[in-house]
């Protein structure tokens, strides 16, 4: 439970996450600095944490939990947070057929 796993369809790189909810599908790009968040990312407590500076978002609908703030060093993590205005991940639909998981980059 709460893996993160990251895959290159066309042109595209998407993020296929499974956590106790279920299983979403997102931009495997951190919204912030452009990180893919396969290298590296976690879910815990429920959100997919980047591993660059520890911005999260809630899976179900990629809205930002948590903008930027690199625990490590906060001034940091506040000042890079101003580089760029908080966005939401686009997610797509997901679904497991056949012990397949599909994901519709058209929703």
């Amino acid at each position: 439970m709460n893996k993160v796993k990251g895959k290159a369809i066309g042109t595209k790189m998407v993020l296929v996450m499974r956590t106790e909810e279920g299983i979403f599908g997102s931009n495997a790009l951190c919204r912030h600095m452009a990180w893919p968040m396969h290298w590296g990312g976690k879910i815990k407590d429920g959100c997919l944490r980047c591993p660059l500076h520890q911005t999260t978002y809630h899976p179900e609908d990629g809205s930002v939990n948590e903008w930027s703030p690199a625990h490590y060093f906060p001034a940091y993590g506040r000042f890079l947070g101003k580089l760029r205005t908080p966005s939401s991940l686009k997610t797509y639909d997901v679904r497991e057929h056949d012990g397949y998981v599909e994901i519709d980059l058209n929703s």
